[in-house]
């Protein structure tokens, strides 16, 4: 396989996949080219190379960028913007489920709180709290393993995973 149309297959894996964790599968498409280019990127190279709208590449590295996983990159005698991605997989990795844990899991045992403080004597208030308690502990603890891992290093974590395996 030529190594262009590897990262083409590439990409196009990369957004299809990006659908089933709930990621927009153009944004997922974005982020693969600009993850595989050597060189800074356009709007318009993205364009061209996904067959995309300057609307649709605008609204999608905004996105990536306040995922913190592209940035804006000066490329000396050029007006336009360039964009490029962290290629640190580990950091990239960090980035990601920082992000997913800010906008996914601490709603999640916000709500999981607020609805605990439920007035109520009865017995059906009683197991609705436990269920909820239930929930927020396990919630919590996902939490808690996601700080580690955005703490951590790749070797720390990477232990602590085979660690858990061999059990």
């Amino acid at each position: 396989m030529k190594l262009d149309d590897a990262k083409n297959k590439y990409i196009q894996t990369w957004g299809s996949l990006a659908t089933s964790w709930g990621i927009n599968k153009t944004m997922a498409q974005v982020h693969a080219l600009l993850l595989v280019s050597t060189n800074p990127l356009s709007a318009e190279d993205i364009m061209e190379t996904l067959q995309i709208s300057r609307g649709n590449v605008n609204m999608n590295v905004r996105a990536l960028i306040d995922w913190g996983i592209v940035t804006k990159e000066f490329v000396v005698g050029e007006r336009k913007e360039f964009f490029v991605a962290d290629k640190d997989i580990w950091e990239l990795f960090k980035q990601i489920t920082k992000e997913r844990k800010k906008r996914e899991i601490e709603p999640v045992l916000k709500v999981l709180a607020e609805l605990q403080q439920v007035e109520d004597n009865s017995d059906e208030a009683a197991q609705f709290k436990q269920v909820l308690g239930d929930l927020s502990k396990v919630t919590t603890t996902v939490n808690n393993i996601l700080d580690k891992a955005i703490k951590a290093d790749e070797h720390w974590l990477l232990s602590n995973f085979t660690k858990v395996i061999k059990k």
